[in-house]
C-alpha cells in the first residue's frame, strides 16, 4: 500500500471530523472514526515534525559563501 500524502491524510481527517460533528453515525461507527482520526492526527504530527527538522535557511557567511544552518522558528517569531 502506497504511503498517503500529507494532503490526503488531512482531507480524510477533516472528513472524519465532519462526520463525527454531525452525530448521525451509530456509536460503533463513531468509535472507529475516532480511532482512525486519532491515528491520522498522530501521523500528521510526525510528518510536520519531520518537515520542520528539514527546513533550513541559507545565510551568507563572512567570506560570501552560502552556509546551511538549521531553521530557528523561535527566532523568526520575535
Amino acid at each position: 500500500m502506497a504511503e498517503r500524502t500529507f494532503e490526503s491524510q488531512m482531507a480524510r481527517l477533516e472528513e472524519i471530523v465532519r462526520l463525527l460533528e454531525r452525530g448521525e453515525a451509530p456509536l460503533n461507527e463513531s468509535m472507529k472514526l475516532f480511532e482512525e482520526g486519532t491515528r491520522l492526527s498522530a501521523s500528521l504530527g510526525k510528518l510536520l515534525d519531520k518537515a520542520e527538522q528539514k527546513v533550513t535557511v541559507m545565510q551568507e557567511n563572512m567570506q560570501g559563501e552560502l552556509a546551511e544552518q538549521p531553521f530557528a522558528a523561535e527566532e523568526e517569531a520575535k
